[in-house]
């Protein structure tokens, strides 16, 4: 079960963005095309899937995970001696901290800029882990094998975007994404976002 669920984790919130990407696709607009869609789904499979074996399973995860703690290593020893030590790490937790506060200043200063205005970002309503991402991963691995291949991967992504475009003219426009947020939400039963938690 916990294979599974990390699977669905690995690739989930990735999947969701050729349908739900941020205003500004390959052309610098806001509308998808389904073409467009298909190539943003090759080039995230091509990312996710790690060890290059033409599937995104739970070795990828496992490597990705590697790579990004190998790179949070290289990150805290600033002396490059293949250690730590307490001043690094008392850094770390310094800089953190004033990078919080900084980000903190700057969603305060952008809610006074934008009162009711949305602001959308990739961690938006993802809830338990997975979420209905996670429900759509399972969907995508259509032969039960615990491993999503290329063309899985395709087919889900395609099908998001064929859901989301609603008139069927072949690509998505912010409006029409904007309803497909809003159809997730009321099948989640999650009470609609305030412009304050956005």
């Amino acid at each position: 079960m916990n294979k599974k669920i990390s699977l669905f984790t690995l690739a989930a919130a990735l999947v969701a963005v050729p349908v739900l990407a941020a205003p500004g696709d390959a052309d610098g607009n806001t509308v998808q095309t389904r073409t467009e869609a298909q190539a943003k789904a090759a080039q995230m499979f091509a990312r996710m899937d790690a060890n290059k074996d033409g599937q995104i399973d739970a070795a990828d995860r496992t490597a990705q995970r590697a790579e990004r703690q190998a790179k949070m290593f290289a990150r805290l020893d600033a002396d490059g001696n293949g250690s730590i030590s307490k001043a690094e790490w008392d850094q770390h937790s310094a800089d953190r901290v004033a990078k919080r506060a900084e980000r903190g200043e700057k969603r305060a200063d952008a809610g006074k800029a934008g009162e009711g205005k949305r602001h959308h970002g990739m961690r938006g309503g993802q809830g338990k882990r997975g979420g209905h991402h996670g429900i759509m991963m399972g969907k995508a691995d259509t032969n039960g094998d615990k491993a999503i291949s290329q063309a899985e991967f395709q087919t889900a992504a395609l099908a998001r975007f064929d859901a989301a475009d609603a008139n069927k003219d072949g690509q998505v426009t912010a409006e029409e994404r904007k309803a497909q947020r809003g159809a997730w939400r009321a099948k989640r039963g999650a009470a609609p976002a305030t412009p304050a938690d956005q």
